[in-house]
């Protein structure tokens, strides 16, 4: 199961460059996290500011 971004997202785009496979992108307002790209390796986790990023 992938990863999810939560209503908490500010859109910075933080999390975008550090996805070693390029699963996420900016949809509206918000980024959001392609479930059949996701690897689930967390690289997006930690480069979150607010946290809005959970895991499975």
């Amino acid at each position: 199961m992938a990863h999810t971004i939560n209503d908490e997202c500010i859109n910075c785009g933080a999390c975008e460059p550090v996805c070693p496979v390029e699963a996420i992108s900016e949809q509206g307002d918000k980024r959001v996290i392609d479930p059949a790209l996701c690897t689930d390796c967390g690289a997006c986790v930690d480069s979150c500011p607010v946290d809005a990023i959970e895991a499975p």
